[in-house]
């Protein structure tokens, strides 16, 4: 049974960072392309392509957010910095199969889907 759970979250004043951690069971995220999402509309945040360590983010946090990949424990990172409160959102990891080919901001792309950690970034 394929599962993804993230955890991180919490409440940071503007200007911080946290760092969200995703951890995946019943699969090796090493096959996978993975996203975080943020969100009711999933809005599409980094993603990170496995064949060729392709990097992609939202304007909206290119320069601020890092995507990472812990091949040894089968999970994803989303280090957040210089946090403001348009980042508070519920966030989410994805995960879809792939062999070759780029990742995408889009989430109908993937078809694993993390519970999602909040992010509330308040004074």
């Amino acid at each position: 049974q394929v599962q993804l759970v993230e955890s991180g979250g919490g409440l940071v004043q503007p200007g911080g960072s946290l760092r969200l951690s995703c951890s995946a069971s019943g699969l090796s995220l090493e096959s996978y392309n993975i996203g975080w999402f943020r969100g009711k509309e999933r809005e599409g945040v980094a993603c990170l392509s496995n064949h060729d360590g392709g990097i992609y983010y939202a304007d909206s946090v290119a320069g601020r957010f890092t995507i990472s990949r812990d091949d040894t424990k089968s999970a994803t990172h989303l280090q957040m910095n210089s946090l403001n409160p348009e980042d508070t959102a519920l966030y989410y990891c994805a995960a879809v199969a792939q062999l070759g080919g780029r990742c995408y901001l889009d989430d109908d792309y993937y078809n694993y889907w993390g519970q999602g950690t909040q992010v509330t970034v308040s004074s």
